[in-house]
């Protein structure tokens, strides 16, 4: 699709805070999903395409957690392949899915998440005891945090740290660098299946993608230095303002 030149400039900007924000704590798919419906792609290709643009940000964060030695992907196979079939399965069922509920349900789901975040508890990057075994981790939140990603996305990368650090004892930076595989690999199943299913807008995709990549090396390194205690006020504030503006928009369709 065309676009103005101005549009496309807002949204690498986009792509480069999403990929700041989704480096540190997840959700930046808060801010670069909105911001594609806003530019005008239906909700299916939206979704393609933010998955085409996220998957070069967390790319870009897992490979810095990696190099600076925080991450040890083989120890995390078995967890990786069901996130891998959980994505795949929220696809096939999103390809079923009508474009109209879609776009009702998407401003409910952008405030469900708002919500949660507003009210989850503050993370440090001291380890806990784990509340639950290991196992539930790999059967049971990793193909559902999958599934998750593949049928809707934004929040994901926060839904896997927070239940990394809340429910399994992990500190904020390891669950963050653990996070980020995970997160990447959801998107690349993801992604692998929008091909099969889905239109992309490529120029905008791989536009925001490299602002992406270059968001989350700056937002990586933020968090192996920091943590992610200014992450949470942001992704609040930017996803009730993205689903105030689309149930806006919604309720302008429907008055006309």
């Amino acid at each position: 699709m065309e676009l103005a030149e101005t549009t496309y400039v807002l949204l690498a900007l986009v792509g480069f805070i999403a990929g700041f924000i989704d480096s540190i704590a997840g959700g930046g798919g808060l801010l670069a999903l909105p911001s594609l419906l806003l530019a005008g792609l239906d909700p299916v290709t939206a979704l393609a395409t933010n998955k085409l643009q996220g998957t070069f940000g967390t790319a870009s964060a897992t490979w810095t957690f990696w190099r600076k030695g925080l991450l040890r992907p083989q120890d995390h196979i078995f967890s990786i392949l069901m996130v891998f079939v959980g994505a795949v399965f929220g696809v096939v069922l999103l390809s079923y899915a009508p474009r109209g509920f879609l776009s009702l349900i998407m401003p409910v789901m952008l405030l469900g998440v708002a919500i949660y975040f507003a009210l989850a508890p503050r993370l440090s990057d001291t380890a806990r005891t784990a509340r639950l075994p290991v196992m539930a981790f790999t059967l049971g939140f990793a193909p559902l945090l999958g599934f998750y990603d593949g049928v809707f996305g934004p929040g994901t990368g926060s839904f896997f740290m927070l239940a990394l650090v809340t429910l399994f004892g992990l500190g904020v930076l390891e669950a963050t660098a653990r996070t980020k595989l995970f997160n990447f690999t959801s998107n690349i199943a993801a992604l692998l299946m929008f091909l099969v299913t889905a239109k992309f807008a490529w120029s905008i995709g791989l536009i925001m993608g490299i602002a992406q990549l270059a968001g989350a090396q700056l937002g990586s390194r933020l968090a192996i230095r920091k943590g992610a205690d200014i992450i949470r006020p942001m992704l609040v504030s930017v996803c009730l303002a993205m689903a105030a503006k689309l149930l806006w928009d919604g309720y302008l369709a429907y008055a006309q």
